[in-house]
């Protein structure tokens, strides 16, 4: 992609592309139904669905809680810069395409470490030129909130929505994600927000618990990098200096539905929690 050769200043050595250990990045598209996976991806979906039933449709449910996250911060909000850390594959649905239904004008950074996101991300982003992406790794945000993509295209001075979702589970606590989160909201101007997702382990003992448990146990027996449930109270505290949006923190079918629920959501949505911050 022509937008990031920036990025030499700034070097960042993309990790060898691997079509037979499961990738997160591809477990994920192929539990949304997507083609860009391997049979090693597969076999995990499959392990994960064996204990946890749902999942697709909980990953379905993150999906289109982000569509609404996005509509309604460039909006209601009226935000025109987006930060996506951890984006993922393309989908039917990609941020730069909701943000830029609600406004044309709609600038976007994408920055993600997987080698195939690297590979084929960029690629849907050769016909637009106001979505730009990164090679980085966002648990270094000296780094990235250097980098001259970052300073280039997107306007400091103004307000930033930085999307976190579902990207910080793969820091271990010896990453210090709440520094790393802390940091980053440093670094926004006022006006700005943060729309986050996380994986929710309650720690009480119950059935949410216990299958946070387990799904983490699925990931840690594949190889991949380990996936981090986290406490409500934790995952919180990742929006200290910010203002949470009603309903707060909450299940990603209950933050601002398009519409009445004509069925109650499953007790495992819950394994996922979501919400948006303004920093004033």
């Amino acid at each position: 992609m022509p937008r990031s050769d920036e990025s030499a200043v700034h070097q960042f050595v993309t990790p060898p592309m691997n079509g037979v250990r499961a990738s997160m990045a591809r477990v994920y598209d192929s539990l949304l139904g997507g083609k860009d996976n391997y049979e090693a991806d597969r076999e995990v979906t499959r392990d994960v669905l064996g204990v946890f039933p749902e999942a697709r449709q909980v990953a379905r449910e993150h999906r289109r809680w982000l569509s609404r996250a996005v509509r309604y911060l460039a909006g209601r909000r009226g935000i025109d810069q987006f930060l996506d850390l951890g984006c993922g594959l393309p989908t039917d649905e990609n941020v730069h395409e909701i943000a830029q239904r609600a406004n044309p004008e709609a600038r976007v950074v994408y920055v993600d470490v997987d080698p195939i996101v690297i590979a084929q991300g960029p690629a849907l982003l050769e016909e637009n030129d106001r979505t730009h992406f990164v090679a980085g790794d966002l648990g270094e945000p000296d780094i990235l909130l250097a980098h001259p993509t970052l300073t280039r295209y997107l306007d400091w001075e103004r307000p930033v929505a930085l999307l976190q979702c579902l990207s910080l589970v793969y820091l271990g606590a010896d990453r210090r994600p709440h520094e790393v989160v802390r940091r980053y909201v440093e670094a926004l101007p006022a006006g700005s927000c943060v729309a986050m997702s996380h994986l929710l382990d309650p720690g009480d003992g119950g059935p949410v618990s216990a299958l946070a448990r387990e799904v983490a146990a699925v990931y840690e027996a594949s190889s991949m990098t380990s996936v981090h449930f986290r406490a409500e109270a934790e995952i919180e505290s990742y929006f200290d200096g910010l203002e949470l949006v009603r309903p707060g923190l909450t299940r990603p079918s209950a933050w601002w539905p398009d519409g009445p629920r004509l069925n109650p959501p499953p007790k495992s949505d819950r394994v996922v929690v979501v919400g948006v911050g303004v920093k004033r």
